[in-house]
């Protein structure tokens, strides 16, 4: 294919995969039971964090994690006392655990209290076409208080060359606003431009086979190649490709 006619098959896909019907197998349905702004961007975040594995464990997971935060999450991370945090103790998926997810309320906590919430640590931290150092910042402020040194590997940092699969999709979540009932686009600070694609085994291999991709590890380099690649297919909304290459991966087996 030339890049016209890539770009059309691409744009195809992308139409297929972008509608609510995507929201039932996906994790991305968690989020969506909430309405109100600090609910659907906490509940993204946490969905997003433990998002690997079993799409349907992934889900089941996130929905035990929301009921423990008494569906208001928000109004937990802020009012919880000590006594709260316990009943947390028994949450497990793969590696993320109980311990872990106490850390992260308290982080979060910590965010919304000193730094004005996830939207604005990420806002005051994206550069002009990219917002993989506001994610690298975002865990340093996650973490800036007193925390199990474990937890850390529970949030990537792109300047270490990962590709920070999870965070990136879960900015896509936030930022992306097309209409199209899938991502929130409740973030207005920052722009779908600055996104990065979210990059795992499934969307690598198609950007592969598309020719896309060369590298072959899923890191922060291969990040950088790909975000190229689709910066020159739509420069004002690359990451809408994520819905083609995750698409052809995962339900077509391309």
């Amino acid at each position: 294919m030339n890049k016209t006619e890539l770009k059309e098959f691409l744009d195809t896909k992308v139409d297929q995969y972008n509608n609510p019907k995507f929201i039932e197998s996906d994790p991305l349905q968690i989020p969506h039971i909430f309405t109100k702004k600090e609910d659907i961007e906490i509940a993204g975040f946490l969905t997003a964090t433990i998002a690997w594995g079993n799409r349907k464990s992934i889900i089941n997971n996130a929905k035990r994690l929301m009921v423990l935060l008494d569906n208001a999450p928000h109004d937990f991370i802020i009012n919880h006392d000590e006594t709260d945090l316990e009943k947390l103790n028994g949450f497990v998926h793969r590696t993320f655990n109980g311990d872990d997810a106490i850390q992260f309320v308290k982080s979060l906590k910590h965010i919304y209290l000193n730094h004005g919430g996830l939207e604005s640590v990420f806002t005051k931290h994206t550069e002009h076409n990219s917002m993989q150092p506001a994610i690298s910042k975002f865990k340093s402020i996650f973490f800036e208080i007193d925390h199990l040194p474990r937890t850390q590997k529970h949030i990537s940092d792109p300047l270490k060359n990962s590709a920070a699969k999870r965070i990136n999709m879960y900015l896509r979540w936030m930022v992306r606003n097309d209409q199209r009932g899938v991502d929130f686009g409740i973030w207005n600070n920052l722009s779908p431009s600055q996104l990065s694609c979210p990059l795992d085994v499934h969307s690598g291999n198609v950007a592969r086979k598309l020719g896309l991709l060369k590298r072959k590890q899923n890191d922060g380099k291969a990040l950088n190649e790909l975000d190229l690649q689709l910066r020159k297919l739509d420069a004002e909304d690359p990451v809408k490709y994520d819905f083609a290459l995750f698409g052809l991966g995962v339900f077509e087996n391309f």
